[in-house]
């Protein structure tokens, strides 16, 4: 896969992700089941009963052959707050799915480059096998004719060594790189997803360190979600503060009588249809102590949440700051590396050119050539490292979803 489409597959499938959906969702489904009041509800039965004398209630209404009865909420301020605090934090729940988007992409991003580099390296290590292969045949040919000592034998069979176990320390972590991307991106642990060998386009940066702290601040999600967090707690506390105003709510109901139920020898006169269309009209007198308290620590919790949100805010800039210096030193550290295999191919231009003419040994050859190798490992990793620096600073600005896809 190439690296966009490593990271599209993640944001569609992993499962981080896909719970959080849900939790999205439940938090939606909450707001419905907050604004039940406001809504319309019609209860029809029957309030069948056999009356003998005084004809009395069953259930709260007069028996009745047929009833239905109906019920909304028109005013009721603490519940209008608890619909706006669900609505904040289904929000929130959207907030925290783009947080785990975000974290899944960088996780992706930093596996596939990893899984990447070390694919290079192993590339590399095996041209370094070749070369060690090459030296140690030259030098065993030197100790033949008495050129070389013995001694030269074994240091070839160790560089040799060293080169097998780098090429297989290479191969071990890049399997491992490719496994932990299989399970990001949904698969299972026994699947393999492995990184085209293309170089992946270069994202787009912040132009300095002042607009990448301004786009931390104002992208960052964590920040975000406690502004919702202080927003819901904010509008809780005014829930438990409205308890004392008044509560309305329109009633409407039918019944149907018989006249077994002996209304006749009670009432002046009968009715067999009879409907009634109303309001309830509460005034809380005394709402007792327990909705001030909610209301105070709903306050706290606004208190703790706004201490919070600006440590937060500190954090970030810190951080970000940090990921900006981290990037400047990462790429004056490719450069370094770049220069030095520039010079190491020189050199073995050099070399060749010496060796056309006698004055240089193949063994000299293929020592500098294993020290090109080298070079490009340290390249490699100075340019992973690079790479690295870069989604992080993109991450910490809350641009790094943008930037890949």
């Amino acid at each position: 896969m190439t690296l966009r489409q490593a990271v599209d597959m993640a944001i569609r499938q992993n499962p981080e992700i896909v719970m959080a959906r849900l939790d999205e969702q439940k938090a939606q489904e909450a707001v419905r089941i907050a604004k039940d009041p406001f809504s319309p509800k019609v209860v029809v039965g029957s309030g069948l009963a056999y009356t003998s004398g005084f004809p009395m209630s069953v259930e709260g209404s007069a028996p009745s052959v047929f009833q239905a009865r109906a019920i909304q909420t028109l005013y009721n301020k603490p519940k209008s707050y608890e619909i706006a605090a669900a609505r904040e934090n289904a929000r929130g729940a959207t907030i925290d799915t783009a947080t785990r988007r975000e974290d899944v992409a960088h996780r992706t991003a930093l596996l596939y480059l990893e899984a990447q580099r070390n694919s290079r390296g192993a590339e590399t290590a095996r041209q370094l096998i070749a070369t060690s292969e090459k030296l140690a045949g030259a030098v065993e040919v030197r100790i033949s004719e008495g050129r070389e000592l013995p001694i030269e034998s074994k240091r070839a069979a160790l560089r040799l060594a060293q080169a097998q176990q780098r090429l297989l320390d290479f191969e071990s972590i890049r399997e491992q790189s490719e496994a932990s991307l299989a399970v990001v991106l949904g698969f299972g642990p026994e699947d393999r997803v492995r990184a085209t060998p293309d170089e992946p386009p270069a994202p787009e940066l912040p132009v300095d360190e002042a607009s990448s702290v301004d786009a931390a601040l104002a992208n960052n999600k964590e920040v975000q979600r406690i502004e919702s967090a202080m927003q819901a707690r904010g509008l809780e506390a005014r829930a438990a503060r409205s308890e004392w105003l008044p509560q309305i709510d329109l009633i409407a109901q039918y019944g149907l009588f018989a006249k077994y139920n002996n209304y006749e020898d009670y009432f002046r006169t009968f009715a067999r249809n009879n409907g009634q269309l109303g309001a309830s009209i509460q005034f809380p007198v005394f709402a007792g102590k327990g909705a001030k308290a909610r209301a105070v620590q709903a306050d706290l919790e606004v208190v703790r949440l706004r201490t919070q949100a600006n440590a937060m805010r500190d954090r970030v800039t810190l951080d970000t700051r940090k990921a900006w210096q981290d990037l400047r030193r990462a790429e004056s550290a490719r450069e370094v590396a770049k220069l030095d295999l520039e010079f190491a191919r020189e050199q073995i231009s050099v070399l060749l050119s010496q060796s056309e003419e006698g004055r240089a040994s193949l063994r000299q050859v293929e020592e500098m050539r294993a020290v090109e190798t080298e070079k490009w490992l340290a390249y490699y990793q100075a340019l992973h490292t690079v790479e690295s620096a870069q989604l992080n600073l993109l991450r910490q600005t809350g641009t790094i979803i943008s930037a890949l896809r």
